[in-house]
């Protein structure tokens, strides 16, 4: 698309993690029956009175704090008047004039190169219920209704679907690591409306916005954008007009499709919502939940890097969830050979959780185990392969490395005189293939290093076994 240029700007809409509701006592995140989480305040009957949930203010504060946000210490909450089924009192309570925090940004990297995304705002507010359309009905479950979300908006900074998967999977560790929301896109933790526009290049004045409502993976606001920016540029070249307007996906289709002319604020009719005071927060209380914030995913990964003596590769993958990146620490730190670590775990370790459909919390082999089967491949006490082995009971299991070594038999044979014995009979018993080796076919002595591997039962020790070939057959 070099005729014109790509303009994105994402509405983040992210649950938080509470034990209650926004506005009232019911619990939040209950996936039990509908309509069986609620009550006269979160479905709106008359005379019943919000009462401002103090969890979600600390936590959507603390993403402003995360990424450099100007907290403010006084807020307002506003109504914002709409007609839907799936708001039941027809208005929901939001911030529309005097958010949390204002501006702020998000470090990317996309397509090797990085990016700073521009945040306008992140202001707080409650969910709607949940409607599920069928053929000819629809059902809403209430049970979502009032449960507290954040709003994240972002300037228009990002310029391919490529920058916009990098700033929603880069929010998402942070949400994640600092507790914010389990930013369950299945469960509709986290959503996104994804407004976009193209421009002739050259120019700078913005083209007209088309928003995309309510997507809810990564996969389809990819391709979502994919299509739109691709569909506005191709309008434009052939002489037509854009409007704004709402539009949605059919993922099934791979199009987008118009639902409504873009609404404007006064549409909604905002007024200052009268059954709340104003959210007054003091500085030392801020600075108390500065203080709670962790290390964030792009320092662990630097450090993971600059104290390991990791790849960037590496520490990227450990470090995209925060579980997995405490698990390596933990490992590393009783262990000499911090790379062997990371390949195990990145390797043997996600492979098998991956087939189990298990966290790392399901693992049953410690870090304190892995590490010390870690230093008995580095002591040559075992191979590869029964360290493999070993691997498997502990995963099962869990124990000492060194016990189901001892127990099993796996120690590694590295006696000159028993490997002697048993290269000579693997050239014995393949003398065809030794001749190819004398004749300089290098590949042929890894064929006879398996014929003594197989021998030993896989306990010789291999660079002694090929030492030993070597030798025995004057090379």
């Amino acid at each position: 698309m070099s005729d014109y240029i790509p303009s994105i700007g994402l509405e983040v809409h992210v649950q938080l993690k509470t034990r209650t509701k926004m506005f009232c006592a019911c619990p939040a995140h209950e996936e039990g029956e509908p309509n069986t989480t609620v009550c006269p305040v979160c479905i709106g009957l008359p005379g019943a009175l919000p009462v401002m949930n103090r969890e979600a203010i600390r936590k959507t504060v603390k993403v402003g704090l995360m990424i450099g946000s100007r907290i403010s210490l006084r807020s307002m909450f506003d109504r914002k008047n709409y007609f839907y089924p799936d708001m039941p009192k027809n208005y929901q309570i939001t911030q529309q004039a005097a958010p949390l925090c204002i501006g702020g940004a998000v470090e990317i990297e996309a397509g090797g190169q990085r990016k700073t995304i521009r945040v306008n705002h992140i202001h707080q507010e409650e969910d709607a219920a949940k409607i599920t359309h069928m053929e000819t009905t629809s059902e809403i479950d209430f049970n979502r209704a009032s449960t507290p979300l954040m709003e994240l908006v972002t300037e228009p900074d990002m310029s391919s679907p490529d920058e916009a998967i990098a700033f929603l999977t880069a929010l998402k560790e942070m949400l994640i690591y600092a507790g914010i929301s389990d930013c369950n896109l299945e469960l509709g933790h986290m959503r996104c409306d994804v407004n976009s526009s193209v421009r002739p290049s050259g120019t700078d004045k913005l083209g007209v916005k088309c928003e995309i409502k309510n997507m809810n993976t990564f996969k389809g606001i990819h391709r979502a954008l994919e299509y739109e920016l691709e569909r506005q540029a191709e309008t434009l070249r052939k002489g037509g007009t854009l409007v704004q307007e709402t539009r949605r996906w059919d993922d099934e289709a791979g199009i987008t499709l118009p639902m409504r002319s873009k609404e404007y604020a006064h549409d909604y009719r905002y007024f200052p919502e009268p059954d709340l005071p104003p959210v007054v927060l003091d500085a030392a209380t801020v600075e108390a939940w500065r203080a709670e914030l962790p290390e964030l995913p792009a320092v662990r990964r630097a450090r993971f890097v600059k104290d390991y003596g990791l790849p960037e590769y590496d520490a990227g993958v450990l470090t995209a969830d925060k579980a997995i990146s405490e698990y390596f620490e933990a490992a590393a730190k009783k262990s000499k050979n911090f790379k062997a670590v990371s390949n195990w775990v990145m390797g043997e370790l996600l492979r098998a959780l991956g087939e189990k459909g298990q966290g790392i919390a399901d693992a049953k082999i410690s870090p304190e185990a892995l590490a010390a089967l870690v230093a008995l491949v580095d002591a040559r006490t075992i191979n590869m392969p029964a360290a493999k082995d070993v691997f498997q009971v502990l995963f099962e299991n869990g124990g000492d490395p060194a016990a189901i070594v001892k127990e099993k038999g796996l120690a590694q044979v590295s006696d000159a005189g028993a490997i002697d014995g048993f290269a000579e009979q693997a050239i014995a018993a393949n003398e065809k293939v030794a001749a190819e080796y004398r004749g300089g076919k290098e590949a042929a002595l890894m064929f006879l290093v398996g014929q003594v591997m197989k021998l030993s039962r896989g306990k010789a020790n291999p660079q002694l076994a090929a030492d030993a070939l070597r030798r025995k057959l004057g090379k």
